[in-house]
């Protein structure tokens, strides 16, 4: 890690320690009952004893994170690309698109699971769901983006279509799909565990957060939610590195380095 990255992450990482230690001094000299909000000490100590049911819980949420995301991503660029080239499924798949985002998840997911089961494969579905549209009006807008100049010049060189796609229009669209790739991550984490409340073998972080709610176990429903924000973070933090890799000659990459 180089100098200029340390700086980067320094900022975060003292305010989320003090945020901790503020918490902490104020849970035990306030006396806050331990059912309304534990003490952070509290929560780190049943997640290293509670490891191997928290180990078992992630592999199951992630399968369904994993699967939706990548068939949810995937679908909703392959869409863009059919709708960038006939405006009559641009003017019939957009809206429907808009009407399936707005689906509400606790109303979808128990559909799903009664479709695809009780496994990882109804969550996936429900991440399909989530993350289709984002992406899908993420990736038109991006598709959209290249200019009018650019354009001409590559029908200039008899470029085709697919040609233009490939060499123009998609690199073009990365900043917009990367956008969509990142607020997806989050998406796809909330969406497989609020499945998991609807119908789940017996493991998974929205099982264990439903069941251990019910018992009042809320130390161990803080410890599986700081291992689902710690998930999400890596997840996005992935994300992110690879948009850094692919879209170096982007503009605002470049201002950062000036």
């Amino acid at each position: 890690m180089n100098a200029r990255s340390a700086a980067d992450l320094a900022p975060p990482a003292l305010f989320g320690a003090g945020v901790l230690i503020v918490w902490e001094f104020v849970v035990r000299g306030f006396g806050v009952p331990f059912v309304i909000l534990p003490a952070p000490s509290v929560i780190f100590l049943r997640l290293i004893h509670s490891i191997p049911i928290l180990a078992a819980d992630f592999v199951q949420t992630i399968q369904g994170v994993i699967a939706g995301y990548v068939i949810g991503c995937g679908a909703g660029v392959l869409v863009a690309i059919l709708i960038d080239r006939s405006q009559f499924l641009q003017r019939g798949l957009l809206p429907l698109g808009n009407l399936v985002s707005a689906l509400p998840i606790v109303g979808v997911a128990p559909i799903m699971v009664m479709w695809f089961g009780f496994d990882w494969q109804s969550k996936a579905a429900v991440v399909v769901v989530m993350t289709f549209f984002p992406m899908l009006v993420s990736a038109v807008a991006g598709l959209s983006s290249a200019g009018a100049m650019e354009r001409d010049l590559m029908k200039t060189y008899g470029a085709n279509y697919g040609q233009t796609l490939r060499q123009l229009r998609l690199p073009a669209a990365l900043p917009f799909i990367f956008n969509a790739l990142k607020i997806n991550t989050t998406l796809a984490m909330i969406g497989a565990i609020v499945a998991e409340f609807f119908g789940t073998p017996t493991v998974g972080m929205g099982f264990r957060i439903s069941t251990e709610v019910g018992r009042m176990s809320i130390d161990m429903v803080w410890a599986t939610i700081v291992v689902a924000a710690l998930t999400g973070s890596l997840f996005y933090g992935i994300v992110a590195l690879i948009e850094r890799r692919v879209t170096f000659w982007h503009a605002s990459y470049r201002q950062r380095g000036a």
